[in-house]
């Protein structure tokens, strides 16, 4: 999984388009599902976020009158914008077909689950939302995950020697 991302993180830095991953939801949640989202926003939210500093952070998806809904994710505003600059932290409509609407509802419905980005990326001009169905971790299971990535890293490094 971590090779796939860094490939697709390479091949935008080849296009020079951002990409911007999400590493506080990896640590916060246990990922069981993932799709891909588009996204509806205003022009010069696109180029802010050409730009960098968009947090995804505080981000988490909600579901109001069968439309799916990101809230919580800040764009900063465009310093080249006038009058069409838009409220930084406003909620931003996620484009889904109904199924895919209606699957992840009945999902979510599930004790436990929420619905968060993981990364935001281009793909041909177009702005893209990876989500991902997630569980919250508990404390113990961050304190794991911690150990194994340090013994990772010193295997890695004794094998380096």
């Amino acid at each position: 999984m971590k090779q796939q991302r860094a490939k697709a993180a390479e091949e935008a830095k080849k296009r020079n388009e951002p990409s911007v991953d999400n590493r506080r939801a990896r640590h916060e949640f246990q990922i069981l599902d993932s799709l891909e989202a588009g996204i509806a926003l205003t022009g010069t939210e696109v180029k802010s976020i050409r730009q960098g500093g968009v947090s995804l952070g505080e981000a988490y998806a909600r579901f109001r009158d069968g439309e799916a809904w990101l809230l919580g994710m800040h764009v900063p505003p465009y310093k080249q914008g006038s009058f069409s600059n838009v409220d930084p932290n406003r909620p931003r409509k996620l484009l889904l077909h109904k199924e895919q609407i209606a699957d992840l509802q009945s999902r979510i419905k599930e004790k436990g689950l929420t619905l968060v980005p993981l990364r935001m990326y281009f793909t041909r001009g177009r702005v893209k939302l990876q989500l991902g169905v997630a569980r919250g971790k508990k404390l113990w299971d961050k304190r794991e995950d911690i150990a194994k990535r340090d013994v990772e890293r010193e295997m890695a490094r004794h094998v380096r020697r």
